[in-house]
């Protein structure tokens, strides 16, 4: 009996982690760039006596969705999305190279270039630093252009080129702090193929459709894994009900 409660156990716990997910993504529909984490049910086989059958339910992280999402027109200058697959360049919160979909960028008081999280946004030899007083547009291919506002407007300078990536999948991970970094620990080299398009946002490839089935589908396994607890338990009682009239 105690064989059936550990694997009942197991598959409630698990599926609790797969609600998780599912909230997780729920609940960031509307970040900028998100993209929705992915997992699955891996069937374990139990050692010992019992059926060959009998196995328990581990929950295993696929990794992300990494489609692009819909794309909202702002104007906004600072505003920028990543056409097709790929990624923009930042300077993670550990100081290592990570990647984002996020375009919603920024100016500090100091004019570097930042995500609206604060991340400093990297160009070929580091963050970008804006001169004070100036407009910025940013090119197709991420070179970040400036026109002074405090003089007559005749001349455009160059910069800094915002670094676009487009490392392989697989080669990637997400983090805590919802970044991507490469397995690896180390950078990749900009993708010359790439663009961006100002004026736009990408918006979360979640589906809400799609998360509230699989949660309504979560709760239905869940409830039957409780259900089997449940006979689990009346079964032992009935048990012990026969052995005491027995004796």
């Amino acid at each position: 009996m105690d064989r059936l409660i550990y694997v009942a156990m197991t598959g409630a716990k698990h599926t609790l982690e797969q609600q998780a997910v599912v909230a997780n993504n729920l609940a960031n529909l509307s970040t900028t760039g998100f993209k929705a984490e992915l997992g699955a049910f891996r069937a374990v086989r139990s050692v010992g006596p019992g059926m060959p059958t009998r196995t328990y339910v581990v929950d295993s992280t696929m990794g992300a969705d990494l489609s692009p999402g819909p794309t909202v027109p702002t104007g906004r200058p600072l505003d920028i999305a990543v056409t097709g697959r790929g990624w923009i360049a930042v300077q993670g919160p550990d100081g290592r190279e990570a990647y984002t979909r996020d375009g919603a960028l920024q100016l500090t008081p100091n004019g570097v270039l930042q995500t609206r999280a604060g991340l400093n946004v990297l160009g070929d030899g580091g963050p970008i630093a804006i001169p004070q007083n100036n407009m910025i547009t940013i090119g197709a291919d991420g070179t970040v252009s400036t026109i002074p506002t405090d003089a007559i407007p005749n001349s455009v300078s160059i910069v800094g080129r915002i670094k676009l990536v487009n490392p392989p999948e697989a080669a990637l991970e997400r983090g805590a702090d919802g970044l991507f970094r490469r397995t690896d620990g180390g950078r990749t080299q900009r993708d010359e193929t790439m663009q961006v398009t100002s004026g736009v946002l990408e918006g979360s490839n979640v589906s809400p459709v799609q998360m509230l089935v699989e949660m309504i589908g979560h709760s239905r396994q869940f409830e039957a894994q409780v259900k089997l607890l449940q006979t689990a338990q009346d079964d032992d009682r009935g048990w012990s009900n026969v052995m005491n009239l027995s004796t």
